[in-house]
């Protein structure tokens, strides 16, 4: 299982780290991404890290947002700074590895004055 946190409402400018939380899968061996779904909007890929530590973002969150991951925790991170408005939205977790895929449940990320 996945578990996001981390989320809330900060001012434009501002940052938060979300968390994903697993438990239950060979952590070590999948790949994780985070996804955001703003409202009206479909849910696009933010980043993902491979099981290598290989990681690759999005254009519009590249230089202000960071994937991370630690093995021992089994937990993977985001640091978002910079944050702006059009990056509210809800964001979710996802694990993937040789056809198996599971999705946390999302938490929600405001960015307004």
């Amino acid at each position: 299982q996945l578990q996001a946190s981390g989320g809330g409402l900060v001012q434009p400018g501002g940052s938060l780290r979300l968390s994903c939380a697993t438990s239950g899968i060979r952590f070590n061996f999948y790949a994780l991404a985070w996804y955001r779904q703003a409202p009206g909007k479909q849910r696009e890929l933010v980043t993902r890290i491979t099981n290598s530590g290989s990681t690759s973002y999005t254009d519009s969150v590249k230089g202000r947002f960071t994937i991370s991951r630690d093995n021992a925790r089994n937990t993977a991170y985001l640091q978002m700074n910079s944050l702006k408005p059009d990056d509210t939205a809800v964001y979710y977790c996802n694990a993937a590895w040789i056809g198996s895929s599971y999705w946390g449940k999302g938490t929600q990320v405001t960015v307004s004055s």
